[in-house]
């Protein structure tokens, strides 16, 4: 697999937020402003407020690097058998209690707001965390966060030297010295097309209360399920 620089999470302040034995790099919305612009390239089905949003940016069409894993149902799955379908692929934490619940919550909005050939979108994580790493790790989240209500959704999981070459082939950095320690990693979603690649990448982002906890506005959670839908349908429909 190819290697890439380390993806900077695109056009936007960068922090680290730790909660709960849970660190992300995300972007800080209460930060930043939504520029009244929009990136060329981008589907026309995808609002100018829903890009900003998920600071969508069309990527050099490219093959999205390959891999072999096992889901949360313990079937060998690779990207080359998804072919046909498009591919929304994020990487995800099976402990997280911060990021990955709501782009769970994203992702469950996405797939109500699919219809035709879009339906067959498939969604996929690739985990982060190399000390839960087993098919019961990965199981877990994906019950707890009502992601097996996705038909197409693939929790992926395999040996630490595997899911280590995926995360430097697509550009995410992860950082867990043991296993009581914050898991640091990329936020980042790939949209890969039926043929296989690479178009547009997001980058997903998280609020906190004062309390420390994570949560994004309902409102922000439905935009964000409309973007990641209307991508996939245009990746669908284009041919």
């Amino acid at each position: 697999m190819p290697k890439r620089v380390v993806l900077p999470l695109i056009l936007a302040l960068v922090v680290t937020i730790v909660v709960a034995g849970t660190a992300v790099v995300v972007l800080s919305r209460r930060s930043t402003v939504a520029p009244a612009i929009r990136a060329s390239g981008l589907p026309a089905a995808v609002t100018t407020g829903e890009a900003n949003l998920m600071l969508l940016s069309p990527v050099p069409s490219r093959p999205a690097p390959g891999f072999t894993l096992t889901d949360q149902y313990g079937r060998r799955v690779s990207l080359a058998s998804l072919r046909g379908r498009p591919v929304v692929l994020n990487f995800m934490d099976p402990h997280c209690v911060d990021i990955c619940p709501l782009v769970s919550q994203e992702l469950r909005y996405a797939r109500a707001d699919l219809r035709g050939v879009a339906k067959d979108t498939v969604f996929i994580a690739v985990n982060v965390n190399p000390y839960a790493n087993s098919v019961a790790d990965v199981a877990a989240f994906s019950r707890t966060h009502l992601l097996t209500t996705i038909r197409t959704w693939h929790f992926l999981t395999g040996p630490v030297s595997t899911l280590a070459a995926i995360w430097r082939a697509y550009g995410v950095a992860v950082h867990a010295p043991s296993p009581t320690a914050d898991v640091i990693h990329t936020a980042i979603t790939y949209f890969i097309d039926p043929a296989g690649n690479e178009r547009y990448v997001a980058a997903p982002a998280v609020d906190h209360r004062a309390s420390g906890a994570a949560f994004l506005p309902a409102n922000t959670l439905l935009a964000w399920g409309r973007g990641i839908a209307a991508v996939a349908t245009s990746l669908a429909t284009s041919g």
